[in-house]
């Protein structure tokens, strides 16, 4: 009998390490099918490419605000070199350092090299690295070379690119187009444009050191730049030697005597490149200038990643700008020496809509531009942003608030305070100081306030206080740019918001994806105080106001004048400068436009600006305003209900103090008040103390009897909705009662039997009937007028017999 075992049911078992691998292949299996179905949906969405956006330069277009072509960068600045005209030895240095496989790479791509970038792109969280020479032609002809842009799809399509140029061109063609492609610095592209930029001669001639300084450029241009960073350059040209030597394309003895060369050797001195029409670059030269730099901080190289810049420039406001400046259609200069710097923002969103940098400058691309690299004090058109407008915002200050233009020290120095004609005004009202430009006034303001906090507001609009400027002295003036000075008179005109000013507004890449951009709003002060501010500044460009010359017949605009004076130091090195300005400005603004305007000299204490000239920046304001004005609409700024209208009614010491709104009698100012702080007992004397008296800084108006119950009168009397009733009582001015608008309140007028004395109230009045120390009438000159030697507020004489309207305005008005 046979007793072997039988085998039938042994089962032949697979081991499990056997199943692990059978599983792990079809996970690979999976991931390669998964993978190829990825890189074939994301080949199909690759951008186009052909011969002729290879063989093209690697220049970006600039178009403005309306899609039209105003500039590119480099696309007329590139001698283009067949390879054969390249030197073997000039190849040899750019595939060394580049992709030194690069004629072995049959797909244009290095699987090993790509599998160790994806290894330590793994590690360090980023996708970068791995790029064959022609991977990177195919990404400065098509792609961003922003590190951001550095995705999984895009380099599969950069891959897939690649392996379809390696297929459609020769090795040969693939690095002709390279190396007429690569970015060179200094606006140059192409090795050959840069041998004859940077050696003054053709690739034939050039030395080894040189050739291997040219080939490692394009790496990072700007880094390697010979004329800023002679030391990087030599580091760069040596490792490209150090390849070479590595790759068997030169000897050691040539390697060594290369680097021994110093990176100057042959080098031609540094100089501005320009291209296509000069008078067209010349008209946006400044804002390019700015637009590129924006452009960079947001990560992408303008000059290598063929990219599409939409600016928010008007072209048409632009050239016209440049007309104004360099032409003597629109403005009379008093020489070609005198220097502009002016921009012009949109204060509904920061977009820069003009800028220039000087005037009569010839064949400079990129050069100094005033409008932003010249910080000059900007004078008195300082005191809205750090002074006045902070007084309004925390102190809650009305128009008519009350100030003395007296003889004043600074504290803690022997330094007296001048005013820009050398004299002293006495007692006016905050909106007449302003208007005016009285530099006392301003100073006690920005005091009463505390420096600390207006700083805080004057940060807050773009116009940081730095530096030397940590005194009172920077109420009248701090360092700025005219670009700062428009975007900070564009919070006033759009009630309270500041942009951050703006140059680009879209930027598309080659790969067809689009960046779109914008300024965000931020609330950096109450809707009353932009409005009040504003209404104020209407006073300076009118007929009867300080800058006259900068009045446009029918619009509503709003301006401030600014200049700033040589010390006593500079006068004494520089007689000529006697009598002159170092700086002129003029900031103005509608509803549409912000626009500053900065007008000097370069060598400041050579030439001052005589005063026949200090009104050349309001000229070239109004000349560009007209313009942009006809092109857009003219709406006035609307009136925020936190703001009440009042009419402070100003005579002399025979007008009655009490005195109906309708009396023919005396003459009216309107004022703006804060609600919640304007006056609530009508027909009253109203007296404002000065800012040098210790009246509380919450609320500056004081009025007899007045009113605990201040909101609730202050909602029943100067709603902009209601009007008078009418039944306001008048007396003969010594027991007549005033009964407001309401009828739920009488109060008894003051007597005028004895304050019609002036001695009785410390005031001093000389031939104004009062007028000029009232400060209602702004616009009026009276002369003759002595500062009150005395701190009394209540005196009728002192006031000019001020009395409240209750009338309000319309709204419209």
């Amino acid at each position: 009998m046979n007793n072997k075992p039988s085998n039938r049911h042994n089962n032949t078992s697979v081991s499990p390490f056997k199943k692990f691998m059978k599983w792990i292949g079809i996970a690979l299996g999976t991931v390669i099918v998964l993978f190829l179905a990825v890189f074939i949906f994301y080949a199909f969405k690759a951008p186009a490419i052909s011969q002729e956006t290879l063989q093209s330069g690697g220049s970006s277009s600039i178009v403005d605000s309306e899609g039209n072509q105003i500039g590119s960068l480099g696309s007329n600045k590139r001698n283009y070199v067949t390879i054969d005209k390249v030197p073997q030895q000039m190849q040899d240095a750019v595939v060394s350092i580049e992709d030194k496989n690069f004629y072995n790479e049959t797909f244009g791509i290095d699987p090993i090299r790509i599998v160790k970038s994806a290894f330590n792109n793994a590690t360090q969280g980023t996708l970068q690295g791995g790029s064959t020479l022609t991977q990177q032609l195919v990404k400065l002809t098509v792609f961003s070379t922003d590190a951001k842009d550095q995705t999984f799809k895009r380099k599969m399509q950069e891959a897939w690119l690649a392996i379809k140029v390696s297929h459609d061109y020769s090795k040969q063609q693939v690095l002709e187009f390279y190396v007429n492609k690569v970015y060179m610095n200094n606006g140059i592209y192409g090795i050959e444009t840069a041998s004859n930029y940077y050696f003054g001669k053709s690739l034939d001639q050039l030395s080894l050191p040189q050739m291997a300084f040219l080939a490692g450029l394009p790496n990072a241009p700007s880094d390697y730049d010979p004329y800023k960073h002679p030391e990087q350059a030599k580091q760069r040209r040596d490792l490209v030697l150090s390849a070479m030597y590595n790759n068997e394309k030169i000897t050691k003895s040539q390697e060594e005597s290369a680097i021994a060369t110093p990176i100057d050797s042959g080098l031609e001195p540094y100089k501005e490149v320009t291209t296509g029409n000069d008078t067209d670059k010349m008209i946006t030269d400044p804002y390019i200038k700015e637009a590129i730099s924006e452009v960079q901080a947001k990560g992408f190289d303008p000059y290598r990643d063929n990219l599409k810049i939409t600016v928010n420039m008007d072209y048409n406001a632009q050239k016209r700008l440049y007309n104004i400046v360099n032409s003597s259609n629109y403005v009379q200069f008093p020489d070609s020496k005198m220097q502009v710097g002016a921009s012009i923002v949109d204060p509904n969103n920061g977009k820069v809509v003009a800028m220039i940098g000087g005037r009569n400058l010839t064949n400079i691309q990129f050069g100094l531009n005033r409008a932003v690299q010249t910080s000059r004090s900007n004078g008195s058109t300082m005191k809205p942003i750090l002074d006045y407008g902070p007084a309004i915002e925390y102190l809650n200050w009305s128009t008519y608030h009350q100030l003395d233009d007296e003889k004043y020290t600074y504290p803690g120095t022997d330094i007296v305070l001048k005013d820009w004609d050398q004299t002293y005004k006495g007692q006016m009202s905050m909106r007449e100081a302003l208007v005016t430009s009285r530099n006392v006034p301003a100073i006690k303001t920005l005091q009463e306030v505390g420096f600390e906090q207006a700083k805080s507001f004057s940060k807050k609009l773009g116009v940081p206080v730095t530096g030397e400027d940590t005194g009172l002295s920077a109420g009248i003036g701090t360092d700025a740019s005219s670009l700062q000075g428009a975007s900070a008179y564009a919070a006033f005109s759009n009630g309270g918001n500041y942009y951050k000013p703006t140059y680009v507004s879209k930027i598309e890449k080659a790969d067809g994806i689009t960046h779109s951009y914008h300024s965000e709003p931020k609330r950096v002060m109450k809707a009353s105080t932009a409005y009040m501010i504003t209404d104020m500044l209407k006073g300076v460009p009118t007929s009867q106001g300080f800058a006259d010359y900068a009045q446009i017949a029918g619009l509503h605009q709003a301006g401030k004048t600014g200049t700033t004076n040589y010390d006593d130091k500079s006068v004494e090195g520089n007689p000529e400068l006697s009598g002159t300005s170092k700086d002129a400005w003029y900031n103005g603004y509608t509803r549409n436009y912000s626009m500053s305007v900065w007008t000097g000299y370069d060598a400041q204490n050579t030439k001052g600006v005589s005063p026949t000239y200090q009104s050349v920046a309001g000229k070239i304001y109004k000349a560009e305003m007209e313009y942009l004005a006809r092109e857009s609409t003219n709406p006035d700024w609307k009136k925020p209900s936190s703001v009440v209208s009042m009419k402070i009614r100003t005579g002399g010491s025979e007008s009655p103090i009490v005195a109906s709104p309708r009396s023919p009698s005396g003459t009216y100012t309107n004022e703006l008040f804060v609600r919640g702080h304007a006056p609530t007992n009508p027909y009253k004397n109203y007296s404002s103390s000065s800012s040098s008296s210790s009246s509380s800084s919450s609320s500056e108006e004081v009025i007899p009897n007045r009113s605990q119950n201040s909101e609730n009168n202050q909602e029943n009397e100067n709603s902009d909705e209601n009007e008078p009733n009418g039944n306001t009582q008048t007396g003969d001015g010594t027991d007549g009662n005033n009964q407001n608008n309401n009828g739920n309140t009488t109060t008894n007028p003051p007597s005028t039997g004895g304050n019609n004395n002036s001695s009785n109230n410390g005031g001093n009045n000389s031939g104004n009937n009062g007028n000029n120390a009232g400060g209602g009438n702004t616009g009026d000159n009276n002369g003759g007028t002595t500062p009150p030697s005395g701190g009394g507020t209540q005196g009728s004489n002192t006031q000019g017999g001020n009395t409240i309207d209750t009338e309000p305005e319309n709204e419209n008005e």
